[in-house]
């Protein structure tokens, strides 16, 4: 049996009996119009949300131009100034000082006498070699003389030997006088021996009375004096100094102790600027003419000398002087410059092209609510088709493209300064935006 009130057909019948009108369908109902139209507002307010989060969340690059300029790398190091040449003058000779006769900063020419020791001792000894030198020559006349007598009584006993047939003198006689002759000849060399060693010995004390008078071996300056009148010098194994001279100060030498880690680019013929305190506002200029191979180490830092030289007309540097140089290693000019930044920047996943929704996270409210694809383990990573460039000597940049995402580019890496490097790529052109960092923006 039918429930005439749940079957609509009776319900609508027995109000078509009764006078009373039909009931309306759902839709034109109030409470059905107003469920609708909370539905469609609520759509609209999620799809304007949708459309407002999704660019606020999108990742945002920052970007620097490409420049074209000049790099130049250099190598600090610190150094002295030193004469090109000085000279250590002595005393080869013991004795008292009697005259000096330069002082510091004087000017000396070369064989000019700078001190005169006391000669009182020395004439001495010139005169007691002269005399054994007399005594000498007077031993060779002597022998001379000796040799004569020896010579002719050996030639009368020959003489009388042949003239009695070999009857006298007797065969010992000769042998006598033959031996004799040969005494007085040796007795002869051995006077002229003497006469050579007494030769010697007062061309030595002539020699030394000489250098009793300390003279100047070149041209140049006094830089540092060690002696007065009455000092008493003792010369030992080693000669005292008594002078240093600096051949001359127009020119110098700068001697600088370059680190180990920069010796490899540090190389004969590089231009330098070095500073002195005397003249800190002053940039004087040199360049590198010799890097040692031995090395020195102090407090367990190895460095390499290297010397620098350094012109000085006008006289204002010194030697002693300390110096702070800077070598120039490379210059180069007009090359394209980027930032270090741009050659460590990589992109995170899903700001490529084409990988806008992912970086933002957003995508249609649809799209939102549909499964994706499983994610790779551990997430991340560049765009797909941005594979690191592996060629030695070349690295990846990323441009900002026109549709404001960024594209790869292998580009070759030359030179850096620590804070730009040299590149060049076909299509690289001064100007070109390249990514340094990208910043997310919360959705």
């Amino acid at each position: 049996m039918t429930d005439p009130v749940a079957d609509p057909s009776s319900a609508a019948a027995v109000a078509q009996l009764l006078g009373a009108p039909p009931p309306r369908p759902w839709w034109r109902r109030r409470a059905g119009l107003a469920v609708l139209a909370v539905a469609v507002l609520a759509a609209a307010a999620a799809w304007q949300w949708q459309r407002a989060a999704q660019p606020a969340g999108a990742p945002r690059f920052v970007t620097q131009p490409v420049v074209q300029g000049d790099l130049a790398l250099s190598v600090s190091a610190n150094g002295t100034l030193q004469p090109t040449r000085s000279v250590s003058v002595g005393s080869e000779l013991s004795g008292t000082v009697a005259q000096v006769l330069v002082d510091i900063n004087d000017h000396v020419k070369r064989g000019q006498v700078l001190v005169q020791l006391d000669t009182a001792k020395l004439r001495d000894q010139i005169a007691r070699s002269r005399a054994t030198l007399a005594s000498a020559q007077a031993s060779v006349a002597q022998a001379q003389a000796t040799v004569t007598e020896a010579r002719a009584s050996l030639a009368r006993l020959q003489e009388v030997h042949r003239l009695s047939g070999g009857q006298v003198p007797a065969a010992t006689e000769l042998d006598t006088a033959r031996a004799t002759l040969a005494k007085a000849e040796a007795a002869e060399l051995v006077a002229r021996a003497s006469v050579a060693d007494a030769t010697a010995a007062l061309h030595s004390d002539e020699t030394n009375l000489d250098k009793a008078a300390i003279r100047s071996p070149i041209d140049g300056v006094v830089l540092t004096r060690a002696v007065d009148p009455g000092n008493a010098v003792a010369a030992s194994l080693q000669a005292v100094t008594l002078f240093t001279l600096a051949e001359d100060l127009t020119q110098m030498t700068l001697k600088v102790n370059v680190d180990e880690a920069d010796v490899g680019t540090v190389k004969a013929g590089q231009g330098a600027v070095f500073t002195v305190s005397a003249y800190p506002n002053r940039r004087f200029p040199a360049r590198i003419s010799k890097v040692a191979f031995g090395s020195t180490t102090t407090d367990n830092v190895v460095s390499y000398q290297a010397s620098l030289d350094v012109a000085n007309a006008d006289g204002s540097l010194r030697p002693g002087m300390t110096a702070s140089a800077t070598i120039a290693t490379l210059q180069r000019s007009g090359v394209l410059l980027v930032p270090n930044a741009a050659l460590r920047f990589t992109p995170s996943a899903g700001a490529g092209a084409g990988g806008r929704a992912g970086a933002a996270g957003g995508g249609s409210f649809l799209q939102r609510l549909m499964p994706g694809p499983p994610r790779m383990p551990g997430g991340g990573g560049a765009p797909r088709g941005a594979a690191k460039a592996t060629t030695p000597g070349q690295r990846m940049l990323w441009l900002l493209g026109t549709d404001g995402q960024p594209q790869p580019l292998t580009v070759t890496v030359g030179s850096s300064d620590g804070q730009r490097t040299e590149v060049s790529a076909t299509g690289l052109a001064a100007g070109t935006a390249v990514i340094v960092e990208q910043q997310a923006v919360a959705p």
